[in-house]
């Protein structure tokens, strides 16, 4: 039994760190737009002061590139390549929303990974509640396609339900991040010894069976987090909530788009 087990844990983490299951050509195209719009847009206000008053007021919130505008934005569920296997509703732009808290938080993150010479790459931000909706109708989709790459050992979806997915998202109350780090030299991710939504036990902080060098790099990014008002959740090492967040008790309707924020 004890060998089984072994064998599984192994095979999980080869699965979850496989980098060619399947064509991700999708995502290069979500970050070449994600740095057009950059390029061409005129930053909003950052400065924190006007106040969310309703789920779908966005006033309180900013694109994570006018505070960090070397952040490199990898908009999963604006893309193709996610668990659900298109793109998520409410995800009209390949951009990062964000409360300017934690936005103002996430830079002084930025700023002390750049002096090491790192850069952070954001996969998902503020969600809005549509999205969370079609995570949920996809439990109960009887279509596996992307079983291989993000729930190879999980038979049912629902049973994802509630570690993974469920009906209410910390990130729809606009302070909680999905990221990582990449080498500010090359632009390639730092290994973390698993990818993504991955939906096991390698995706967990404090998985064993990866090597020291996935371990420490796994720690650079949760230490810095941690040491600006971010706290981990501890089942996904890419998942960070701003411990101070400002709506802690609402959940935001509006979708993610420029034409969101106000001008």
């Amino acid at each position: 039994m004890r060998k089984l087990v072994l064998t599984l844990t192994l095979l999980a983490t080869l699965l979850a760190t496989a980098s060619d299951i399947k064509d991700r050509s999708d995502l290069h195209e979500v970050i070449n737009q994600a740095a057009t719009i950059v390029a061409t847009r005129v930053p909003g206000n950052t400065e924190i002061g006007a106040k969310s008053m309703s789920p779908d007021d966005p006033s309180g919130f900013v694109v994570i590139t006018d505070v960090i505008p070397d952040a490199i934005i990898e908009l999963r569920y604006y893309s193709n390549y996610n668990f659900v296997g298109s793109r998520v509703d409410g995800y009209l732009e390949p951009i990062a929303l964000c409360t300017r808290e934690a936005a103002a938080a996430l830079k002084l993150v930025a700023n002390d990974l750049r002096e090491k010479g790192y850069r952070l790459k954001i996969y998902d931000a503020y969600r809005p509640q549509c999205a969370v909706d079609h995570f949920v109708r996809w439990t109960a989709d009887p279509d596996t396609s992307t079983r291989a790459d993000f729930y190879p050992l999980t038979r049912v979806k629902k049973t994802l339900f509630p570690q993974y997915i469920a009906r209410k998202s910390g990130h729809t109350k606009g302070s909680t991040l999905d990221l990582t780090v990449v080498d500010a030299s090359t632009g390639e991710e730092i290994d973390m010894g698993g990818t993504f939504d991955f939906f096991g036990n390698v995706s967990h902080y404090k998985y064993r069976h990866i090597t020291r060098e996935k371990k420490a790099n796994r720690r650079l990014l949760h230490d810095t987090m941690e040491r600006h008002g971010f706290k981990h959740y501890p089942d996904e090492w890419w998942h960070f909530t701003l411990k101070n967040q400002p709506y802690p008790n609402t959940y935001f309707t509006f979708p993610v788009t420029q034409d969101s924020l106000p001008r």
